[in-house]
Parts: C-alpha cells; sequence; structure tokens
C-alpha cells in the first residue's frame, strides 16, 4: 500500500493538509480514475497527462517489473483502453532512451487486445515522439497484429475515416502472418488501401460482404425480409452499426430484428432506446432482456456496473428495469459479504458531480452512489451515510435493488470528510471511505480518519487520482481506487491477513 510524506505539507485542492503518495500508489490511482486527455474538475488534462508520463517514465527505469504488470492488469483487468496504451508506449520510450532492454517488446503486445489498438498507439506514438519507431515498438505492435487482424477485424475497424489503416500499421511494422490465409489478409489490407477493390478467394468474410455492398441500394431492405437474412449478415460480419449505413436509411423493428443475433452483449445494452424508438416486438424485447440478465452472458461481459446504470437511465420504456437490475447485481459479483458492524460513507460533494468522461453521461458521485450501496447490501450490518458539507443517513433493505437505493442519494455541497467521520463513527469493525478526497480544511482536525481507532481499519475508495490524499497510509489505513468492484475484493484479504496491496 502506499506511503506518504508529510514533511513539506502538501494540500488537497480544497485547502486541506493533503498527503503524498509514493509514485507507485499515486500512478495505480491516476491510471484506474483518469480518462486520457479529459479534464477533471480540479485538474487540466493536460496537467493529468504530464503527471502520468512522469510517474511512468519514472517507474520505468526503477520499478519495470511492477509497472509491466500494471500495464497488463489495466487493459485486461480494468479494461481500461487509454491508459494501458498509453502507459505501454511511454514506458518504452524511457526504457529505450535510458539504454534499457528486456521486456519491451513483451509490454506493447500485453497492452493491446482490440484490433484497432495497434494503430491507436502508433498515432500517440507517432503524434508524440515522430516517425522513427524502436524496435521494441515495431515488434511489439507485429506480435499484437499476428494476434487480432483478422477478416471480422478488418471489416469493422479498417474505415477510410481512421487516422491509421491496417494497412499503415502493416508497413510500418512488417509483422510475417501466421498463416496463410492471415498472409492473404495482409495483402488485401494494404491493396485496398492503395484503391485495389478485389478479395482473394480464401478470404469468405470478406467476399460475401463485398457481395453486400455490391447490392443496389434500393434492393437492401428487400432482403431484410428473406428467411436466411439473418445468417447472411452474420456470415459477412455485419455490424448494427455497418448495417445502418448499408441500409442508408432509418434501422427500423425489422433491421434490429435481423442483426440482433450478430450483436454482442455491450451492443444490445447500449441500444436498448434504439429497440424501443424502433418499435420491436415485446417477445423479441423479453428475449433481449432475459440475454441481459443471463449470470453467464453478464460474467462474460465484463460490463462495469455503471454501464447498466447508464442503461437504466437512457431506456425509456420500463420493459428493461427489471433485466438490468439483475444485470447490475450480478456484475457486482465480487464485492465481498462482510462480518460485522460497516460503516460506508459516499461523497456527494460537489467535485464528484463531474463526469467521468467526455463520451459519459454518469458522475463519479453514480459510481461512488453504485459502490457504496452494494457494499452497504453485501455487510452483514451497515451504516450507509451520504456526506458533503452535511451528512444523512441512506435507508435500505436488506436484498434490495442496487439502483432503488441509489435513487435515494442527493448532491450535498462541498467535501467535509473529517465531520461525516466524526457525527458517525460509532465503535464500527471498519470504515469504508468512496470519495475523490478532495476534503476540506476543518476546526476540529483535518485528517477524516483521525476520529477512528488505529485498530479499526479504514478503507478509502479513490475516485478522483488527484496527486495528493485526504490521509495518510499504514497500519490499518488502506487507498483503492478505480471503477470496478475488484477493489472490495482486498477487504477481506487484508483482514484475514493476507497480502492485498495491489489486484494484479
Amino acid at each position: 500500500m502506499s506511503r506518504f510524506n508529510v514533511s513539506n505539507r502538501p494540500r488537497t485542492f480544497e485547502g486541506a493538509t493533503g498527503f503524498k503518495r509514493d509514485p507507485r500508489t499515486e500512478l495505480f490511482l491516476l491510471a484506474v480514475s483518469n480518462m486520457v486527455g479529459e479534464d477533471t474538475f480540479y485538474e487540466a488534462a493536460a496537467d493529468r497527462d504530464d503527471r502520468f508520463r512522469e510517474l511512468v517514465h519514472g517507474l520505468a527505469v526503477t520499478d519495470a517489473e511492477w509497472l509491466a504488470r500494471l500495464v497488463a492488469w489495466l487493459r485486461r483487468g480494468a479494461h481500461l483502453r487509454s491508459a494501458s496504451v498509453v502507459a505501454a508506449a511511454e514506458m518504452v520510450r524511457a526504457r529505450t532512451q535510458a539504454g534499457l532492454a528486456g521486456g519491451n517488446r513483451q509490454v506493447i503486445d500485453l497492452a493491446l487486445r482490440r484490433a484497432d489498438e495497434p494503430g491507436e498507439l502508433l498515432a500517440y506514438w507517432i503524434g508524440r515522439y515522430g516517425r522513427a519507431l524502436p524496435q521494441p515498438v515495431k515488434r511489439g505492435v507485429a506480435d499484437a497484429v499476428r494476434r487480432l487482424y483478422d477478416e471480422r477485424s478488418l471489416a469493422k475497424y479498417d474505415a477510410p475515416g481512421r487516422a491509421f489503416r491496417f494497412a499503415d500499421v502493416l508497413e510500418l511494422t512488417h509483422p510475417a502472418p501466421g498463416t496463410p490465409e492471415q498472409g492473404d489478409l495482409f495483402r488485401h489490407a494494404i491493396d485496398r488501401r492503395h484503391g485495389g477493390a478485389e478479395v482473394p478467394a480464401s478470404l469468405a468474410t470478406l467476399r460475401r460482404r463485398a457481395e453486400l455492398l455490391a447490392l443496389p441500394v434500393a434492393e437492401r431492405r428487400a432482403l431484410l425480409g428473406r428467411p436466411d437474412a439473418a445468417d447472411r449478415l452474420r456470415t459477412a460480419g455485419m455490424t448494427w452499426e455497418a448495417l445502418a449505413g448499408w441500409l442508408q436509411g432509418p434501422m427500423d423493428g425489422q433491421a434490429w430484428r435481423t442483426i440482433l443475433p450478430s450483436m454482442g452483449y455491450l451492443a444490445r445494452l447500449r441500444n436498448l432506446r434504439n429497440l424501443d424508438e424502433a418499435g420491436l416486438p415485446d417477445d423479441v424485447a423479453a428475449e433481449v432482456a432475459a440475454g441481459l440478465a443471463d449470470p453467464v452472458r453478464v460474467g462474460g461481459s465484463r460490463v462495469l456496473p455503471m454501464r447498466f446504470l447508464a442503461a437504466c437511465r437512457a431506456a425509456p420504456s420500463g420493459r428493461w428495469a427489471g433485466a438490468l437490475e439483475r444485470a447490475l447485481g450480478l456484475s457486482l459479483g465480487n464485492v465481498p459479504r462482510l462480518p460485522g458492524r460497516t460503516l460506508v460513507l459516499v461523497d456527494r460533494s460537489g467535485s464528484m458531480f463531474s463526469t467521468m468522461s467526455a463520451r459519459s453521461k454518469l458522475t463519479r458521485a453514480d459510481a461512488a452512489a453504485v459502490f457504496g450501496a452494494a457494499l452497504a447490501l453485501r455487510c452483514a450490518s451497515a451504516d450507509l451515510i451520504q456526506f458533503g458539507t452535511v451528512s444523512a443517513h441512506v435507508r435500505f433493505a436488506a436484498g434490495e435493488s442496487v439502483l432503488k437505493v441509489v435513487g435515494r442519494f442527493g448532491n450535498l455541497g462541498g467535501t467535509n470528510t473529517a465531520h461525516a467521520v466524526r457525527q458517525w463513527y460509532g465503535g464500527h469493525d471498519r470504515v469504508v471511505i468512496v470519495t475523490d478526497e478532495q476534503t476540506w480544511p476543518g476546526r476540529r482536525g483535518e485528517r477524516p480518519t483521525a476520529a477512528v481507532p488505529a485498530s479499526v481499519p479504514v478503507y478509502t475508495w479513490n475516485l478522483g487520482g488527484y496527486e495528493h490524499g485526504h490521509g495518510a497510509d499504514g497500519p490499518g489505513r488502506h487507498t483503492f481506487g478505480g471503477l470496478s468492484d475488484g477493489a472490495f475484493a482486498m477487504i477481506p484479504l487484508i483482514e484475514s491477513g493476507r497480502s492485498g496491496d495491489w489486484p494484479f
């Protein structure tokens, strides 16, 4: 866990005494809470991104093994694409500049999990450092290309409007194909980038797609009424986005019914409003809802709990509500069942109402409420408190849905964490604070955890990633962060005496 240096008395953005984290903890919290290139309530994007790069550069030289594990976990455990891509690129940059070899190629490969990401990493590198690519970058990207490039990924991600096409990546990194068919794919990607249109016979999916694209626009919608329409779309690698463009007209109920078998879990979740507006029949909607609430599909989707909250708020009809409530509950499978009495404090101050990213309407306050409510519902006995300038009890009943409890939270002004802890702590076995840690200074003490005996563990779950925290870590004081439920799973590990420093 983190260790703090209090000698220089840093401050939180609201003026309270802050605590400087060690580089590993600072980078971890920043990585899991920072959407690269976006402003937050207290920090401009450029400042956060510079801090991120500086931390990566330092650890790339001093603790490369830990940093490599973080990069892999960010992409595969936390599902944070931008953070893992930037961290991998900057790690290799720092190590090559320092003349350090070993593991650099592997780090690049570890950070890339989707077929558009090799191009994103190269675009980032060239935008910052120019077109001269070090060998570890070339080889790591080439390793990922062999693993990720296939017919369906070419059809989905190799759009003309992208900054880096598949051909650009291939021509910069020169990967050796893994199979003869992949060799045909590589050549076709380059040919079509430069105007060639003929699809090799070995690429059956792309040939079927070319047949669909050759169909006159006036005849395309009629194809959807054929018995084999869904299978033709599937075998041609058509996504719902591609179908909408292919039709060159509105996605009506028939179009959605035809493409639904080809849609993955997340695509269905994101389009509930569209399905309603297209007049999807109730019997088909019931099948979609059953799939959304299926435990196996929820687990396999790795969808974060906040997406279910967003979907519930966006869907105009009530026919999805029950399924989304069940899915949200299933997505919180890592939230532990804690014995004894637990005090759960959820920050509802103004800074928490900034959005998670420019692409989302959900706020840090939403995330805090979801996880605070989920944890309280899983405890043997819990007091759930929302706090800001003032604080208040949030009532809940055993077995109640998380979404109903979340609806009882409000906006409570400033960040008076110390006051909330003093007011509500009463012999609990542990305290959990879900916050951005930007607490006010207070007349009766600026350290929020001071009112809790040293023998009682306090877990701060940080959603802001700011440089200075609200309290010092040490025995019985732990700071975690991020948007997944995995951090809470470390609470019983710590309390049972096992190591729980990092989730990777």
